[in-house]
């Protein structure tokens, strides 16, 4: 896992990078969340976590492998917000992520995104919350 705050030297649209193959796993119209999972494996006994919060809008493929996380320009993020359906007066707090890796890319529009790290089985707790520890995240 990186976590890359605009690096020199690098793409500083790249908020976070993971060697690692993510999974969708679960989304909660409920609770308006999205978690994607990379599974324990022999280079990473423990499951890592994508929690996204205040889900409004993604387009995603089902598998990411080495997932980046990262921002895209105004004009950009301003057709996917517009396409959401979001009113003007909520947007200011909306964070418009792009999903890149080997395996596809796409996007998630949302208010909250965090790294989980922990847990050895697959399946993990109900609760993505529990018995983890954050290892990254951002608040729009």
């Amino acid at each position: 896992m990186t976590v890359r705050p605009g690096t020199a030297g690098g793409d500083a649209s790249v908020l976070f990078a993971s060697g690692r193959s993510f999974r969708v796993w679960r989304y909660g119209a409920g609770h308006s969340q999205l978690l994607l999972r990379a599974a324990p494996d022999a280079a990473h006994p423990v499951r890592m976590d994508l929690l996204f919060e205040g889900v409004e809008a993604m387009h995603l493929v089902t598998r990411y492998e080495t997932l980046e996380l990262h921002t895209f320009d105004e004009a950009e993020s301003e057709r996917i917000v517009e396409r959401s359906g979001v009113p003007p007066r909520r947007r200011s707090d909306r964070l418009v992520l792009g999903l890149r890796s080997r395996s596809g890319a796409g996007y998630v529009q949302c208010r909250k995104v965090s790294a989980l790290l922990g847990g050895t089985s697959v399946l993990g707790p109900d609760d993505p919350s529990e018995s983890v520890d954050v290892v990254w995240s951002l608040r729009g």
